[in-house]
């Protein structure tokens, strides 16, 4: 069974969109790109700040990319750093991830390609939320 996900272009599009980081402060460009469950890929870079806790890591952008062009569901994503080689998000990124990809979203990562509920065991997410939602009185 041949994988449906392109990881080469993918990886090119994350390659691709890492060159456009606003990285004055680190010099460290990050990009990543993810395959939308409707066949788009969404992008993102990361764009510092001299305000360092506004700073945006690159899988914000690519969510916001995401949600701004219609949603979906992430399928699959890789981020790299400036040589193109392969990173691990960040644990706040890994949490977006969940949250638009869920368990089933596939990650490249160092190690190779994880599911999401490999990356980030016992997550949490909106099924948490409802589990425990009470009607407002």
């Amino acid at each position: 069974m041949s994988d449906p996900v392109d990881w080469d272009v993918l990886h090119a599009a994350a390659v691709e969109v890492m060159r456009r980081a606003y990285v004055p402060y680190s010099h460290y460009p990050v990009g990543v790109a993810g395959l939308v469950d409707d066949g788009r890929v969404v992008r993102g870079c990361n764009v510092e700040n001299a305000g360092y806790g506004v700073t945006l890591c690159a899988e914000c952008g690519m969510v916001s990319d995401l949600v701004a062009g219609g949603g979906g569901r992430l399928l699959a994503v890789w981020c790299v750093n400036a040589d193109g080689d392969t990173i691990m998000p960040c644990g706040r990124c890994r949490q977006l991830i969940w949250e638009h990809g869920g368990a089933e979203c596939r990650l490249q990562t160092p190690r190779g390609i994880l599911r999401m509920d490999e990356v980030l065991p016992q997550a949490f997410g909106p099924d948490d939320l409802a589990a425990v939602e009470h009607p407002t009185p």
